[in-house]
């Protein structure tokens, strides 16, 4: 025996055997610890096989626990440790298996395969992802299908008959298991329990045994290793030296345990433990289980007794309890909710009055508000619908009693009154309109656009216009101005983006009913003269002329933007009105081309289309920056700013409509002054299309809708207008453009027309210097215009000098006065002030440079050349003053040239 278990003595161990408790010592020594290496260590001795697959089945589980919790990243890594693990055990599968791959193995991969095709396949969920787990999804989709080519046979089998093959994860566990309880059984068969463990006559303390639960969903391994009966042997092992060894060795070991541990158990997983299913039923009526309620849940607060008296002060006293809780920390907003929803139906049961009905209404109506925390999100669908039947029931029953009833935030909590008409309640019903306003237009951006849920959540306006309707019809009763102008300013919302056909019908003296054209400019006008705020008079004068340019009401819309002065003041407005700006500015440029008004569209699409980001600066979108990205802050402001879907205006219209405009400006501009070398850009974006296009060495045919205005603008400089008109007007590429228009027909016409003129102006200043004379009627004739309308454009491009030529009438031709210079001329001239500019600019260098040269430590030298550039500057003024008075006589010129002669001579000496 170790010198460690030999501390007692005799007479110590016989008194520790009676039948007395023994004394116990205070202070113990503590005997030094030793080990030595003659002490056994039991070595589980493994073939290299089990080590191979118990360490695929390791990498296998960690996979399939990443892939509960979709982390692509780890998911790729255990990937790459299970390709190398199966590498290293190929010559154990080779030797031991005869080269038959491991059904586990195969099966990880069969579920790894179908884990990534269906994270690929969804769309919604790859966008939602972070940038990590989408790089990492696809690595493992490439890495994934290019291993898993040597196994597409046996994965192949395997779904066909999956529970046929060899060993499963679950057998290797098995093994392991069972290997582990033997070799634990061998290290207890030499001890004897009955000399280890003595038990002393004292109370045993008997601990509750917990219930088994057989729960197979867990994927950790468990073993049961009993009780331990530490308290029977520790007043006792102070003192007896075989029985202080017992201290070191492991817990006693019941026999039934024994028993089950000599079996070959199977243990799949660790039992999850749920409190409903556990028997109440414990040892000594001991360890009970209590429910507790989840953190921020309270309990539902008790509804009346049952023998309770119901009146109006109960029920506001039961109200006023409820509404105490709401906001604090621990409130259930649902179960506050449900508890509104009882106490609504006790009033209407006990027949309460209109004024508490009223009241309970509009708090369910806030507490549905609350039920979001988070203010940026959507409210949840149930919810929303609960609350437009909570707010319908609610100004329906305010409508039917509008005279009785009044609801206003000016009403406070002391001067309600419940009991006597008229009644007088705390609350508004605009700030809630609006809210839910505000909700709807939440709703509407978290869907996708283009799916049926949008159409679906679409369908509710119908509902939320028809709330504001009566929330109008209750505040004209017992509102102020102010209110019925926010609640205005809520149906222009509604309105102003909207088409209404009758609008253009009444136009033709086709119908005779209001329109909302009529509706807009009632409502704009009482804002005009009532609205004490800035904001809401500027955002009904964006709306009315939106609304008027939507409907072709192009000189309204015009008067209303040139009489507002919106466009000097718009910068100092709020976002929101700035984006509502913008879209005027884009449905205006619309308009004016399509009342035919070229330039006035281009001036209203320029600044928009200039900076390169009208689907921002229109809130249709975000797009991705280059130089700096954005804060998750500054990205959730501007989603929050994003409009509706079906309130985009299409930007590929718009750029279409800027870039037309801009080749019916500039293409005649340019070929007037094409050897201008100060000619001034009408459009940069255009211009910029038209040289990135003329710098390819190689032009194939147009594809993209700016390749099609490019090759049109290229056929306009010829003055080929069927061309040019064959690439806008194309049936392939534009028609689904212009077929967004109203009355599209008419725009193409209208577009053909002006294609046209501009292409004859354009033919004229490039092939004027060619032609002595030119027939109007052959130009009517090659350009399919009426000889009037030829007339008409030769006499404007005359009289505003454009163009040096004369009508002759009586042969009905333009002659051509040839003082424009021809081709080599004009390049010429170019050429001259290109020369007479660098030589100027060579003299101004040289003259700034010239002390330098010519500076030496010599004051003589340099009183000399300030000498000589006096004289110099003299001669040159009495030249100036000669020829300004016009003295020609040849002696006096003489003279004078023989004085220049004689001070240059005098000035060289000098320098001499």
């Amino acid at each position: 025996m170790s010198r460690f278990f030999a501390g007692g003595s005799d007479s110590e161990s016989e008194s520790s055997s009676g039948d007395e408790l023994p004394i116990k010592i205070q202070q113990p020594i503590q005997p030094q610890i030793v080990y030595s290496d003659e002490e056994d260590v039991k070595r589980v001795v493994r073939s290299a096989k089990e080590k191979r697959f118990e360490e695929l089945s390791n990498i296998i589980k960690n996979i399939r626990n990443f892939k509960k919790i979709k982390d692509i990243g780890s998911i790729l890594s255990s990937f790459e440790e299970l390709t190398k693990a199966y590498s290293k055990a190929q010559p154990v599968i080779l030797k031991e298996e005869n080269g038959v791959i491991p059904k586990f193995v195969i099966r990880s991969l069969s579920e790894l395969e179908e884990f990534i095709n269906q994270t690929w396949d969804d769309k919604d969920g790859r966008k939602n992802m972070s940038k990590n787990n989408g790089k990492s999804l696809s690595t493992l989709r490439q890495k994934f299908r290019k291993y898993v080519k040597d196994f597409e046979s046996d994965i192949k089998k395997f779904r066909e008959n999956p529970d046929v093959g060899g060993d499963d994860e679950d057998e290797i566990e098995e093994k392991v298991v069972e290997q582990e309880s033997s070799d634990e059984s061998e290290d207890e068969k030499p001890v004897d329990k009955s000399a280890m463990f003595k038990k002393d006559p004292v109370e045993k303390v008997v601990k509750p045994k917990a219930t088994k639960v057989e729960n197979e969903d867990s994927d950790d391994d468990s073993i049961d290793w009993g009780d331990s009966d530490d308290d029977s042997t520790s007043s006792s092992d102070d003192d007896d030296a075989t029985d202080m060894k017992s201290r070191f060795l492991k817990d006693k070991i019941d026999k039934d345990d024994a028993k089950v541990k000599d079996k070959k158990v199977k243990i799949k997983s660790k039992p999850k433990i749920k409190a409903d299913k556990i028997d109440d039923q414990e040892d000594d009526g001991q360890g009970a289980w209590e429910t507790v309620p989840k953190y921020g849940a309270s309990e539902k607060p008790k509804m009346f007794a049952k023998d309770a008296e119901i009146d109006l002060s109960v029920v506001l006293n039961k109200l006023s309890e409820v509404m105490a809780a709401r906001g604090k920390k621990k409130t259930d907003r649902k179960m506050q909710i449900e508890f509104l929803q009882e106490l609504k139906a006790v009033a209407e049961q006990h027949n309460l009055g209109p004024a508490i009905a009223a009241k309970i209404r509009f708090s369910m109506v806030s507490a549905i508000f609350d039920y979001n925390l988070k203010i940026s999100e959507p409210m949840k669908l149930e919810y929303w619908t609960k609350l437009l039947e909570v707010m319908t029931d609610m100004m329906k029953m305010l409508l039917g009693s509008a005279n009785e009833v009044c609801l206003s935030e000016n009403v406070t909590d002391e001067t309600e009154e419940y009991e006597t008409a008229p009644y007088r309640l705390r609350g508004c019903v605009l700030t809630a309109v609006e809210r839910l306003d505000d909700e709807f237009i939440k709703l509407l951006k978290e869907c996708d656009p283009h799916s049926n849920e949008y159409v679906e959540r679409l369908k509710d306006e119908v509902t939320v216009t028809k709330l504001i309707d009566q929330v109008l019809k209750y505040v004209e009763i017992q509102g102020s101005p102010i209110e019925i102008c926010r609640v205005y300013l809520r149906k222009i919302d509604h309105l102003y983006y909207k088409f209404d056909p009758n609008v253009l019908r009444k136009k033709k003296a086709q119908f005779e009913a209001k329109t909302s054209v009529d509706e807009m400019e009632k409502l704009c006008h009482f804002i005009y003269s009532n609205d004490n705020t800035d904001r809401l008079r500027t955002r009904a004068i964006l709306s009315h002329i939106f609304h008027h340019a939507l409907h072709d009401n192009w000189f309204q819309a015009r008067d209303l933007v040139l009489m507002s002065h919106l466009q000097e003041s718009i910068q100092h407005s709020d976002p929101s009105t700035q984006i509502l700006f913008n879209r005027t500015m884009a449905n205006l440029g619309l308009c004016a081309f399509r009342q035919g008004n070229i330039k006035d569209a281009h001036q209203c699409l320029i600044e928009l289309m200039m900076t390169a980001k009208p689907k921002e600066l229109l809130a249709q979108g975000l797009i991705p920056q280059r130089q700096h990205e954005r804060s998750l802050e500054q990205e959730k402001i501007e989603k929050q700013r994003q409009i509706p879907f079906h309130m985009h205006i299409n930007l590929e219209l718009l750029e279409c409509v800027y870039l037309v405009s801009a080749m019916l400006l500039e293409i005649p501009y340019m070929a007037a002054h094409e050897f201008d070398a100060r000619r001034r850009m009408i459009s940069k974006t255009f211009y910029q299309q038209l040289r990135s296009s003329e710098r390819q060495s190689l032009v194939g045919p147009p594809e993209s809708m700016r390749e099609h205005v490019v090759a049109a603008s290229k056929a306009m400089r010829h003055g080929d207008w069927k061309a040019c008109a064959d690439f806008i007007v194309n049936k392939k590429m534009n028609t689904k453009v212009w077929d967004l228009f109203y009355e599209s027909d008419r725009v193409r016409d209208m577009l053909v027309k002006f294609i046209k003129e501009e292409s004859l102006r354009t033919y004229l200043f490039t092939y004027s210097n060619v032609y002595g004379a030119i027939s109007v009627a052959y130009l009517a004739e090659m350009f399919e215009l009426p000889k009037i309308k030829v007339y008409s454009i030769i006499s404007k491009m005359i009289i505003n000098e454009e163009l040096m030529a004369s009508l002759d009438d009586p042969t009905e031709t333009v002659v051509m006065h040839r003082s424009e210079p021809s081709r080599l001329q004009a390049l010429s001239m170019q050429l001259a002030d290109k020369i007479t500019n660098l030589v100027d600019a060579n003299e101004r260098i040289f003259e700034a440079k010239q002390p330098n040269f010519f500076q030496r430590n010599n004051y003589n030298r340099n009183q000399t050349n300030q000498q000589g550039g006096y004289n110099r500057q003299q001669n040159q003024q009495n030249w100036n003053q000669n020829k300004r008075q016009g003295r020609g006589n040849r002696g006096k010129n003489v003279s004078f040239q023989q004085q220049n002669q004689q001070q240059q001579q005098q000035n060289e000496d000098n320098k001499e």
